[in-house]
C-alpha cells in the first residue's frame, strides 16, 4: 500500500476501567498536545494595540498578516464591508448552493426556536411570588474564521441561535481576503447576506476579538463574542473574557465513535477524516470491542485518507498522540471510556444504540446511528456545531439558544407574605452577623 496512516492501535481489554478513578482514566485517553501559553503571549500585544489604538492598529494588522492595505480616509469604514458586496455575493452562488443554504437555515431555526425558554412564576404562598424572566444579550460580536477553510455554515449556527433569542444587534467579523479585494471571502459574505446582518467587518483573528471586546471608532464594544478560530482567537478569548462574555475557549476539534462488530469500517474510517481534515491537531478516537472491526477500519483509513484531497493534514491528525484506535474488553468499557472522554462529538454504531446512548453523559453532541454522521451536525442537520472540546463538555454546552440570553428573578410579595417568613429570615440574617439586613425587614413593622 502506497499510503498508511500509522494510527496508535491500543487493546485495553484487560483494564479495569470500571475500577479507575477520573483522573487516572483521563491520564490514560489520548490527547492533544493543546496549550495556549505561548498564544497568550502572542496576542496580549495585539489586544492591548487594538485598545489604545483602535482602528489604526487593525489597518497594521491586516497589513502585517494578511498583506492587505485597507482604506484609511474614515474611521472603521475600511473595515466595513458594503451592504451591495454582500449582497453581490449571495446573487453570485449557484442556484443548488442557496437551496442548500436555505435548508440549512430552515432546519437550524426549527431546532433553536424550540430551545427558547418561557417565563415562569412561582407562587410560593399566598402573596409570595417569584418569576422567571429571560432577556436577550443587547449587542453580539460573531467570529468566523477564513483560515484553512472557510465557514459560512458558522455564520447560521452563531446568527440563527442569536436571532432566535432575540439579539437586535449582530455584527460579523471575517479576516480580509486579498483575492477579494480586501473584503471577506465572498461565501461568507453570502452567509451574512441570507442571515440579513448588515453589520460585517473585514477583521480577523486576536485583532477581531479586541475590536469586538472594546470596540473601536464606528464599532462600538459588543456584550457577547462567539464563534470558532484557531489558537490565537482562543488565546485571545480568554484574555477579554473578563470584560465580554465569550462562548469558550475552543481547542481542536474532536470525534470519538462507540462502535462494535455491526458497524462498517468504511463508514467510521469516513467520519474519523471527515474531522481529521480540519487540523494537523484534530483528534480521531474510536472506541470498539472487536479486534476485527479496529483492524479493519485501519485498513479503511489508509484507503481512503489515500484520496481525500487534505490527505497531508488526515495522516498528520490520525497518526498524532491525540488519535487512536482503542479496543475494550465490552461496550460497559467503551462507555465509561467516552464519558471520561468527552469529545466534541461523539458517534454510536452498535447494535444497541438507544441503550448506549441513555448511558452517555458527557459529550457536546451525540450522533446515533451510522446515518447519522458528525457531518450532518456540522451543516444541516438542525443541531448546533459550536461545541466545547478538551474534555470541557463536563462543564459547558454547545452553543443554542441559551448562549444569547439573560436569567433575572422577579420577588414580588406582600405585607402579609413578608410577615410569615419575618422572624426566620431575621435569625438567619443574626446568624451571619448582619443584623442589619433583619432590621431592613423589621423595619416594615414597627
Amino acid at each position: 500500500m502506497s499510503f498508511e496512516i500509522n494510527i496508535k492501535e491500543l487493546n485495553w481489554g484487560t483494564l479495569e476501567v470500571d475500577a479507575m478513578t477520573k483522573s487516572e482514566l483521563d491520564k490514560l485517553l489520548p490527547r492533544a498536545d493543546f496549550s495556549l501559553e505561548t498564544a497568550l503571549e502572542a496576542v496580549r500585544p495585539i489586544l492591548e494595540q487594538v485598545k489604545s489604538k483602535g482602528v489604526a492598529a487593525l489597518y497594521e494588522f491586516a497589513r502585517q498578516f494578511d498583506s492587505v492595505e485597507q482604506d484609511l480616509k474614515n474611521a472603521g469604514s475600511g473595515i466595513k464591508i458594503p451592504q451591495d458586496y454582500l449582497k453581490k455575493s449571495w446573487n453570485s452562488l449557484s442556484t443548488e448552493l442557496k437551496d442548500a443554504l436555505l435548508e440549512a437555515r430552515e432546519r437550524i431555526t426549527t431546532v433553536h426556536l424550540a430551545q427558547v425558554p418561557s417565563e415562569s412564576t412561582t407562587e410560593l404562598a399566598e402573596g409570595a411570588v417569584v418569576r422567571q424572566k429571560w432577556f436577550p444579550i443587547e449587542r453580539v460580536g460573531l467570529y468566523v474564521p477564513g483560515g484553512l477553510a472557510v465557514y459560512p455554515s458558522s455564520v447560521l449556527m452563531n446568527a440563527i441561535p442569536a436571532k432566535c433569542a432575540g439579539v437586535q444587534d449582530l455584527i460579523i467579523a471575517s479576516p480580509p481576503q486579498k483575492e477579494f479585494g480586501g473584503y471577506i471571502h465572498s461565501t461568507i459574505a453570502a452567509a451574512a447576506y441570507l442571515m440579513d446582518i448588515d453589520n460585517v467587518y473585514a477583521v480577523g483573528g486576536a485583532g477581531a476579538v479586541g475590536m469586538f471586546a472594546y470596540g473601536v471608532e464606528g464599532v462600538p464594544r459588543v456584550d457577547t463574542i462567539t464563534g470558532p478560530g484557531n489558537i490565537y482567537v482562543a488565546a485571545a478569548k480568554r484574555l477579554v473574557q473578563s470584560s465580554v462574555g465569550i462562548d469558550a475557549v475552543a481547542g481542536p476539534t474532536e470525534i470519538a465513535i462507540i462502535a462494535d462488530d455491526g458497524a462498517s469500517p468504511e463508514f467510521l474510517a469516513a467520519d474519523m477524516i471527515s474531522q481529521a481534515e480540519h487540523d494537523s491537531l484534530a483528534a480521531a478516537v474510536l472506541f470498539t470491542d472487536s479486534e476485527k472491526l479496529a483492524k479493519n477500519t485501519r485498513l479503511a483509513l489508509s484507503r481512503r485518507a489515500e484520496k481525500t484531497k487534505h490527505h497531508e493534514r488526515v495522516k498528520v491528525a490520525l497518526e498524532g498522540a491525540q488519535s487512536a484506535i482503542i479496543v475494550v474488553k465490552s461496550l460497559d468499557d467503551a462507555v465509561i471510556l467516552a464519558n471520561a472522554y468527552g469529545a466534541e462529538h461523539l458517534e454510536i454504531q452498535t447494535k444497541k444504540n438507544k441503550e448506549i446512548t441513555q448511558q452517555i453523559t458527557n459529550a457536546g453532541a451525540i450522533f446515533v446511528g451510522a446515518y447519522s454522521p458528525v457531518p450532518l451536525g456540522d451543516y444541516i442537520g438542525g443541531s448546533n456545531h459550536v461545541l466545547p472540546t478538551t474534555n470541557s463538555s463536563r462543564f459547558s454546552s454547545g452553543l443554542g439558544v441559551h448562549s444569547f440570553l439573560r436569567s433575572v428573578q422577579e420577588t414580588e410579595y406582600t405585607e402579609h407574605a413578608l410577615e410569615v417568613v419575618r422572624d426566620k429570615l431575621v435569625l438567619i440574617a443574626n446568624d451571619e452577623d448582619l443584623p442589619a439586613h433583619g432590621e431592613g425587614v423589621l423595619a416594615r413593622f414597627k
